[in-house]
C-alpha cells in the first residue's frame, strides 16, 4: 500500500507545559529536520493549517515539527474542552489533502562546513561564528534536541556573550513553567561540563 493511501490517525500528547498539547500524526507533516512557529494569525500567510488553527479563538500558538503540531491554548479554557474538537479538525484537514504549509518561515540556518548534514539543514540556529559555538550548537544537537522534541518543543543556540549562552524556546518549551529548571539543571549544567572554559551561564530569550 501507498503511504499516500493511509489516511492519517492524529492523538494528543501531554507536555510539561499545561498550556501546551502535542497533537501527534501517524505520517510526517513536514519533511525531517524542518519546523515552523506561529505566534499569531499575521504570519500564516504561506501556512494553510496554522491559519485555519488561529481561527479557534482559544489558540495562541502554533508550533509544527516533523510528525506532530504543538498549539498552546489560552488560559480561560482547559483541555477536556477543546482536546477532541482539535484532534478531529486537524485529523478531517489533513485527510481532506489540504497543505500543511507551502513556505516555511525565514530561517537562520548553521552552514558550518564541519556540521553533519543532518544537522545543518533547518536547525534554526544562528550560524557558529567560532569554535566554540560550533561545540555549543552540536552539544544542543546531540543531547538536548531530540528530548526537547519529544516534549513538542524546540531549543535553539541564538548567540556567546561574554560567557553567557543564549537560546531560544519554542513549541511547548515557550512560556513552559518547568523550562528554567530544564535551562538551568540540563543545559547550563552540560555545556558548563563539556565547556567549562567558555561558558558561565545559559539564559532564554522569549520568542
Amino acid at each position: 500500500m501507498d503511504l499516500n493511501d493511509i489516511p492519517y490517525i492524529i492523538y494528543g500528547e501531554e507536555t510539561p507545559n499545561p498550556a501546551s498539547l502535542k497533537f501527534v500524526a501517524n505520517k510526517l507533516l513536514l519533511v525531517s529536520g524542518a519546523s515552523a512557529e506561529y505566534i499569531q494569525p499575521s504570519e500564516t500567510k504561506e501556512a494553510p493549517l496554522p491559519a485555519q488553527l488561529f481561527q479557534f479563538p482559544f489558540v495562541k500558538r502554533v508550533f509544527i515539527q516533523s510528525n506532530y503540531v504543538t498549539i498552546t491554548k489560552a488560559p480561560e479554557l482547559e483541555w477536556e474542552e477543546i482536546r477532541d474538537e482539535l484532534r478531529t479538525f486537524i485529523t478531517q484537514y489533513l485527510n481532506a489533502g489540504k497543505a500543511v504549509i507551502n513556505k516555511l518561515p525565514e530561517q537562520k540556518v548553521a552552514k558550518d562546513s564541519s556540521f553533519k548534514e543532518t544537522i545543518s539543514i533547518n536547525t534554526q540556529h544562528t550560524a557558529p561564528a567560532n569554535d566554540v559555538e560550533n561545540k555549543i550548537i552540536e552539544v544542543l544537537e546531540q543531547y538536548i534536541r531530540p528530548a526537547v522534541e519529544q516534549d513538542g518543543g524546540l531549543i535553539t543556540f541564538k548567540e556567546l556573550k561574554d560567557g553567557v549562552v543564549t537560546v531560544q524556546m519554542r513549541g511547548s518549551c515557550s512560556g513552559c513553567p518547568s523550562s528554567n529548571m530544564t535551562l538551568k539543571a540540563g543545559i547550563e549544567g552540560l555545556l558548563k561540563r563539556l565547556l567549562p572554559d567558555d561558558v558561565k551561564e545559559v539564559v532564554s530569550e522569549a520568542l
